[in-house]
């Protein structure tokens, strides 16, 4: 099982999907993207969180992301429980994203999301389906975060928006965003920036709390005004 870190280049891979086979990296082109696993099809916590997905996927769209998920089942599997998925919110967006079908679980090995906790998470042949795991993929291909929920709870996919607006903010500009921050508050100038340099990157627009912890607007704001 491969340990995949922060900073890794995202093992890549060859494998059939609810849209056709792909090339992992070929699909990546030069996009952030997401990559979620589920534990199964047709079953309920996954069946929420797909159409929470199809639900915010332009959210995801307009900042530039790419979506796949995964499920330890079939292509054919795959298809059919879109259907339900898409009919869990009849007047919303339908799933327009690939899903992977990893039933052989090669995927899911690659990436260390194999179930080691819940013995009850396994197939009829006794093999280990996934848990909750995401996977934040820059444009160099580097993954930028690591999640892993187990199979009992649901993920919180606006706190994964919340990372890729903190992400991509901070990749643009030399900021790190606090707690609980949300797109639009206010950042922190990052600890690298001093001197000459942090009036020529935020003006007057600093309030030192400390030497180490200074504050300043969202820059996108100021780009936008």
């Amino acid at each position: 099982m491969v340990n995949v870190r922060l900073g890794d280049i995202a093992p890549n891979f060859q494998t059939d999907t609810s849209k056709g086979k792909i090339d992992f990296h070929e699909w990546l082109g030069g996009s952030w993207a997401i990559l979620f696993s589920h534990p199964d099809d047709y079953t309920p916590v996954c069946t929420t969180e797909l159409s929470a997905v199809a639900l915010s996927y332009a959210d995801f769209q307009s900042r530039g992301v790419k979506l796949i998920g995964l499920s330890a089942n079939n292509a054919d599997s795959h298809q059919g429980w879109i259907k339900d998925i898409d009919a869990l919110s009849p007047n919303g967006p339908s799933v327009d994203f690939p899903i992977i079908a990893d039933e052989d679980r090669t995927v899911a090995e690659l990436y260390g999301m194999l179930d080691h906790l819940d013995a009850s998470n396994v197939d009829k042949k006794g093999i280990p389906f996934t848990v909750r795991t995401v996977f934040i993929i820059d444009p160099e291909k580097k993954v930028r975060l690591t999640l892993a929920y187990p199979a009992s709870t649901g993920r919180n996919f606006p706190e994964i928006l919340r990372v890729i607006d903190s992400l991509q903010l901070g990749d643009k500009y030399k900021i790190t965003t606090p707690a609980n921050w949300k797109k639009g508050d206010d950042v922190i100038v990052h600890p690298s920036v001093q001197g000459e340099k942090v009036k020529e990157l935020f003006g007057d627009d600093v309030k030192t709390v400390y030497p180490y912890l200074r504050f300043t607007s969202d820059p996108s704001k100021k780009q936008t005004a």
